[in-house]
């Protein structure tokens, strides 16, 4: 059940982080209501989750899973630029995030 709220954290943080930039710096009422509730959920079902896995490794996965959601959320839906040297990094924080779900 961990890894369920661990699931959910990670998609309500990149819903909350997209509408966090549809807010325009909290301009604009619905996607910043939609920012605080998704963050309140996403927090809520991390701390769920830090019950039974390991802070380390949850917050590793939630960070890394995030980082790529949204870069990918990014470049698809708001046409950033993609560069070698980004798809590097972010392949070395999964492969960080792999080895420290490895080691456990």
């Amino acid at each position: 059940m961990s890894w369920l709220y661990l699931f959910l954290a990670i998609v309500f943080e990149t819903v909350s982080t997209t509408l966090l930039k549809y807010s325009n710096g909290f301009s604009v009422i619905l996607p910043s209501i939609g920012t605080v509730v998704g963050y309140i959920l996403c927090f809520y079902f991390l701390s769920l989750a830090f019950k039974t896995i390991d802070i380390s490794i949850a917050y590793a996965v939630w960070g890394a899973v995030g980082i790529v959601l949204i870069t990918l959320i990014g470049i698809f839906f708001f046409h950033e630029n993609i560069s070698f040297l980004k798809i590097l990094f972010i392949a070395l924080i999964i492969i960080s995030t792999v080895g420290l779900r490895l080691i456990k």
